[in-house]
């Protein structure tokens, strides 16, 4: 599904026109973001939490070469489902 869908569908199912659906996709989507980079964990209740992590520098090994080489250090975004959305996935 990509944000044009979701947007059609929150203004299907709330009579919102799609302008102002899109304005508040896009809100949510916005304060979302914000409080990520912020380094706080999102929670929505019944869906699922969304958390960043960091993950420390390693050696890795190229898979051509065999020899090893330096990842550095990264965050990347975690999803866990919440357990009204375990539920409803494992029905």
């Amino acid at each position: 599904m990509t944000k044009s869908q979701i947007i059609d569908a929150v203004a299907k199912k709330t009579d919102l026109k799609k302008k102002d659906a899109e304005a508040a996709v896009s809100a949510t989507l916005d304060a979302i973001t914000e409080a990520l980079v912020a380094g706080e964990k999102v929670q929505v209740v019944g869906f699922g939490t969304f958390e960043v992590k960091s993950r420390a520098a390693r050696t890795g090994i190229n898979p051509r070469t065999k020899k090893a080489i330096k990842i550095k250090a990264s965050k990347t975004l975690s999803f866990k489902a919440g357990k009204a959305m375990k539920e409803l996935l494992n029905k």
